[in-house]
């Protein structure tokens, strides 16, 4: 009991003392760790935002609208790629089958325009066996050569007129040169063999004899 009244008597003559300039005055009443309370409210922020943004991380794990309208959007594309490749397929099988009609049926208007010529050169081979009229038969053949001309011509075909004309190395081929005096120099002096246009390109080039 005697140590009990003397360590009270400590306590209570030390409640009131004057600590000096720098120390803080807690008035009698015990000094509270100042620096303990500040780190106990920063952690308590810190546990506060991070439970806030765990909290959104669970509304958006828990929100499934997000993912269906995701894989929504990747489905509706892949729809939309798988509809234009088809498309394309048959776009390139479609324009591959014209283009085989095309060749076909070009070759064939070519070949019903050449057998009307074809009969008529059969009629003038059976008339050279009956008869013996020269100027009659020439003018038959010249009428089968001119059919079959504007034959050519209805598909296009037209000859090239190079005689007398520069050499065009464009639609000739030179295949000789003949000495013709300086006025025929680098003219075309005669034709071998004819040369035919197919619209605005070259189908043959003309073989020509060119001065020099």
């Amino acid at each position: 009991m005697k140590k009990e009244n003397i360590y009270n008597e400590a306590v209570s003559e030390d409640d009131g003392f004057n600590a000096g300039d720098g120390y803080p005055s807690c008035e009698g009443q015990p000094c509270a760790n100042m620096a303990d309370d500040t780190g106990g409210m920063s952690d308590i922020m810190t546990e506060d935002a991070d439970s806030q943004q765990f909290s959104d991380a669970e509304k958006a794990a828990a929100d499934p609208s997000a993912d269906d309208a995701l894989r929504a959007e990747i489905d509706q594309w892949k729809d939309k790629f798988l509809r234009l490749q088809a498309e394309f397929d048959n776009y390139r099988k479609r324009t591959l089958k014209e283009k085989m009609e095309l060749v076909q049926t070009g070759g064939r208007d070519v070949l019903l325009a050449m057998l009307p010529v074809h009969d008529d050169v059969e009629r003038a081979v059976a008339a050279m066996e009956k008869s013996d009229d020269v100027e009659a038969l020439r003018s038959g053949v010249v009428l089968i050569a001119q059919k079959f001309t504007e034959a050519l011509r209805q598909r296009g075909v037209t000859a090239i007129e190079v005689t007398g004309k520069e050499f065009d190395p464009e639609t000739s081929e030179a295949v000789a040169r003949f000495a013709a005096g300086d006025e025929h120099k680098g003219r075309v002096v005669d034709t071998v063999q004819t040369g035919y246009l197919l619209g605005d390109k070259v189908l043959r080039f003309a073989k020509v004899v060119v001065g020099e």
